[in-house]
């Protein structure tokens, strides 16, 4: 039991400190030694062991910021279906702002939007821990509310909205992380990401000169 509780331990240990290299240095810059040692182990392959690699490592830190981010998005599910185009932005965007309210899920917002091409929007093809997810389960329903966009402007437009929503809302998170003063209030801030989502995926389908 005491070698259990050792190992879960060390593995949470080693989250964290990976939750807050990868945030304040970038993913791919954040070294799996320096991880190592912030986390307090002397073995070098501490992440190999606990996590199976690296990947493993992010995998595990992005699939609990997931699992954060669905419980938030729980108590809109209900009503999805019937939501229109800035209804579904507005649960999306709450959702994942709720990981505003701590340093850990500020810092998962920063790390998730280093990864965020990793979606699978654009082939349909849900990463892992997507699969029969809320959020999934948003992003088809926003595709449904343009159906009249031609498909690959479709795909490319939801994956580039997703990729802004991601890019402000981690903007945001290191605002707080480092205590700077927002230039909004996270109301209006909110309000307006969702105003200026809805636009982007609304807007005209651009037209090629014919000159």
């Amino acid at each position: 039991m005491a070698r259990t509780s050792a190992g879960h331990e060390t593995r949470e240990r080693l989250l964290r400190a990976a939750e807050e290299l990868f945030a304040d240095r970038g993913v791919e810059a954040a070294l799996t030694r320096d991880i190592t040692r912030l986390a307090g182990q002397s073995n070098p392959s501490a992440v190999q062991y606990h996590f199976g690699s690296r990947e493993g490592l992010l995998d595990a830190l992005m699939a609990a910021h997931h699992e954060r981010g669905e419980q938030a998005l729980a108590p809109y599910l209900p009503d999805l279906e019937t939501e229109d185009l800035r209804g579904l932005l507005s649960a999306l965007i709450l959702a994942e702002a709720a990981e505003l309210r701590t340093d850990q899920g500020r810092r998962c917002l920063r790390i998730s939007a280093q990864v965020s091409h990793r979606s699978g929007v654009r082939t349909r093809t849900p990463h892992p821990t997507l699969v029969g997810s809320g959020y999934w389960r948003v992003i088809e329903l926003i595709e449904a509310r343009i159906a009249d966009v031609p498909e690959p402007i479709r795909l490319e437009r939801i994956d580039l909205v997703l990729t802004v929503i991601g890019a402000a809302l981690a903007d945001r998170a290191h605002q707080y992380l480092t205590r700077a003063t927002p230039l909004t209030d996270e109301v209006t801030f909110l309000i307006d990401l969702v105003t200026m989502s809805a636009a982007m995926l609304s807007s005209p389908i651009p037209r090629r000169s014919t000159s």
